[in-house]
C-alpha cells in the first residue's frame, strides 16, 4: 500500500474501514497503522465529510405531489386487434415476395449460364438414360 493509494482510498470511500474496497481493506489498514499521523490527518478529515453526507436525508414525496405526477402522465391508447393481423399479413407477404425473388433471380442466373453453352453435336448413347430419348432405340429389334 502507497501513501497515495491509501489517500485514493480514503477520499473515495470515506474514513471507515467497512466501506474500503474488500481486497485493499487489509493493506489499507495495516498502512494506517503504520504511519499513524498521516493516516489521522486524512482520516479526520474524510471524517468530517462523512457526517455532513451522513446529515443530508430526502424525504418522500408527499401524496399531492404524487398525485400530480399521476395525473400528468399520458393515457394508456389501447392498439385495436386488427393492426396486429395487418403486421403479420404483411410479414407474410415480405417474406413471399423474397422467395419469389429469390426464385427468380436463380432461374435467371441458371438460364444465363446455359445460354452461353454451345449444344453438343451429337448425343452419345452411353451418356443418356432410359428417360432421356436415347439416339440408339434398339427397343424396335
Amino acid at each position: 500500500m502507497t501513501p497515495e493509494r491509501f489517500h485514493q482510498i480514503v477520499e473515495a470511500y470515506g474514513a471507515e474501514p467497512r466501506r474500503w474496497p474488500q481486497p485493499e481493506r487489509a493493506a489499507a489498514q495495516a498502512w494506517a497503522q503504520a504511519h499513524r499521523a498521516q493516516a489521522d490527518a486524512l482520516l479526520a478529515e474524510a471524517a468530517g465529510v462523512d457526517a455532513w453526507l451522513a446529515v443530508d436525508q430526502v424525504e418522500p414525496p408527499g401524496a399531492a405531489l404524487l398525485a400530480r405526477v399521476l395525473d400528468s402522465a399520458p393515457a394508456q391508447q389501447a392498439v385495436p386487434r386488427r393492426r396486429w393481423w395487418w403486421s403479420g399479413a404483411a410479414m407474410a407477404g415480405v417474406g413471399l415476395l423474397g422467395g419469389v425473388t429469390g426464385a427468380f433471380a436463380v432461374s435467371f442466373f441458371v438460364l444465363a449460364s446455359t445460354a452461353q453453352q454451345a449444344p453438343p453435336a451429337h448425343e452419345s448413347s452411353y451418356l443418356t438414360s432410359g428417360f432421356g430419348g436415347s439416339s440408339a432405340d434398339w427397343s424396335d429389334e
